[in-house]
């Protein structure tokens, strides 16, 4: 049976068919669909630094062609043969308890039905009060549920406001890692969707790194656009508001220690990779448009959103560089000759820094707390999205606090899953360069045209995997660093810079740092940078 066994997602055949396959008619070209067998067919060597992909065997039963061939080593195939059955087994015994469980699995977990009955817990025992510390999306979802059961929450934020970390510039809702839209999600929660402003793509133009621009198409809706901030239409102030409607209090400017609070929702503490951005005016219609180029985004990506009149673009650096500013010149610089009907007049710069973490546990069994959002380490660490997980997690703890289902049981079900994904999909994007996004690229049109919708192919590099399962077991002792706190975290470290990131601002690049610096000496405002060796600056937030 297990020689059998394939993977709805990537099309993983376990090692003795993937050997007939490979060996029989040689062409599989589901096999390793995505990311993840792209990146494993230039670098498969570097799936493990200790153990060297050598082996005939390995490179038969990966369906690949290794460089080297010599230095057999057995041991190397048996560990990872007797890893994949163990998680074989693990998987096995997951869909044998899912018909035992009272909830769905990690793909199926997102509906409605694991909402508990918030109105009817409001008649339980007056409890003590809920201290949360940070007022940002997880936190305030947190006490929103909490204070409308009867609870009396506090929460505590060191800045001056909901959204004072950011400075007006969007972010994205991706809708194809799940199954269930994230509004309808926030609307099962009890959370108005329509309390922010948001804006849906159906379209999304794909520009692949040697500048050819594609589109990326779905009936459905492919991106949801928000702005972060303290205007009043943010999302960060619409969660704020029904925080404030719910009847929980609000501290900002306090300081408070972690110990004191029952759930912790901070942001970054550490970083593990930066974005920086340019907001400007336009009269350009709305747009959207994702590049991968590990040139102006070293190991990321870089994009372009223009909203109402407003736009951003922004560049991703998940290597620490020396004079980054270059790297946001640059991408600006590619999107006017990509774009060159699109009039900009600059106003800020602005961005902000991502820490990315595993957490060892997510409840402090000698304390009860709670880590949600960020603090929990419930992000995407592949592109950075986090603001569905951050939701999630919150309404999650509250559910525990209000006599539900246990937090740490749950977000391990529910949520670790894809943040595991992600975990085995930065992996790989370290690894690879300009080609492999290339192809990339052209295997998201090609699945698109044999499909009919653009968002099945990336759904599925986001969705868990028994094969990206195993992947993340190998790789994730190698790429993570073990620090100190109750939730004993692994972090993603702020990778160096590689000899390819060392190059010289274009022409086009040196004027668009020239328009900026005359905006700036206008009065154009600067929230966040970084200095001359790559570490993060956050000058200040104001409303955007």
């Amino acid at each position: 049976m297990r020689a059998a066994y394939m993977d709805g997602h990537d099309g993983l055949l376990w090692p003795n068919r993937a050997r007939a396959v490979s060996h029989g008619d040689g062409q599989n070209p589901e096999l390793f669909d995505g990311l993840v067998g792209q990146a494993f067919e230039h670098r498969c060597q570097t799936v493990l630094p200790c153990i060297k992909f050598q082996s005939q065997d390995i490179c038969s039963t990966l369906g690949l062609s290794c460089e080297a061939n010599e230095g057999y080593n057995r041991s190397a195939v048996v560990g990872v043969e007797a890893l994949s059955e163990r998680l074989w087994m693990e998987d096995v015994r997951g869909l044998l308890n899912h018909h035992a469980a009272s909830h769905g699995d990690a793909k199926g977990g997102h509906h409605s039905n694991l909402t508990p009955p918030w109105e009817a817990m409001a008649d339980a025992p007056a409890s003590a009060p809920v201290t949360i510390m940070g007022a940002g999306l997880s936190g305030l979802a947190a006490a929103t549920l909490l204070a409308r059961a009867g609870r009396e929450v506090h929460v505590h934020d060191i800045r001056a406001d909901s959204g004072a970390r950011f400075d007006g510039d969007f972010q994205a809702l991706e809708n194809w890692s799940m199954d269930a839209d994230f509004f309808d999600q926030l609307e099962s929660w009890g959370f108005d969707s329509t309390a922010f402003k948001s804006t849906s793509f159906s379209v999304v133009d794909l520009i692949h790194p040697d500048d050819a621009v594609t589109q990326a198409k779905t009936d459905g809706v492919a991106y949801r656009i928000v702005e972060r901030g303290t205007s009043d239409h943010t999302i960060d102030q619409a969660f704020k508001r029904m925080a404030i409607e719910a009847g929980a209090t609000l501290h900002y400017k306090s300081r408070i220690d972690e110990k004191e609070a029952d759930i912790v929702a901070c942001g970054p503490k550490d970083t593990s990779a930066i974005a920086l951005g340019e907001i400007f005016h336009t009269s350009h219609p709305n747009h959207i448009a994702f590049q991968l180029n590990d040139k102006l985004a070293p190991g990321a990506y870089s994009y372009l959103i223009v909203i109402d009149g407003v736009g951003l673009i922004c560049t991703c650096l998940w290597r620490k560089q020396k004079k980054s500013e270059r790297f946001l010149n640059e991408t600006i610089a590619c999107y006017q000759r990509l774009y060159p009907e699109m009039d900009m007049q600059p106003v800020k710069r602005v961005g902000g820094k991502g820490d990315f973490t595993l957490n060892g546990c997510y409840t402090v069994p000698q304390t009860g707390q709670h880590f949600v959002g960020e603090s929990g380490g419930l992000q995407d660490f592949m592109w950075g999205f986090g603001m569905r997980m951050a939701v999630w997690s919150g309404v999650l703890a509250a559910e525990e606090m209000l006599g539900g289902a246990v937090y740490e049981k749950e977000v391990r079900r529910q949520l670790l899953p894809y943040v595991q994904t992600s975990v085995a999909n930065r992996w790989l994007m370290n690894r690879v360069g300009d080609r492999t996004f290339k192809r990339m690229c052209m295997q998201w049109m090609r699945d698109q045209k044999r499909s009919g919708d653009g968002l099945r192919w990336i759904g599925k590099l986001f969705r868990p995997s028994l094969f990206k399962r195993l992947v993340f077991r190998l790789t994730s002792p190698f790429m993570l660093k073990r620090m100190q706190g109750p939730t004993r975290p692994l972090r993603l470290p702020f990778r160096k810079a590689k000899p390819r990131d060392t190059w010289e601002q274009s022409e086009a690049a040196l004027e668009v740092k020239a328009r900026w610096e005359s905006v700036r000496r206008g009065g154009g405002h600067v929230s966040f940078t970084s200095n001359a060796e790559g570490e993060p600056q956050e000058i200040s937030a104001i409303s955007s």
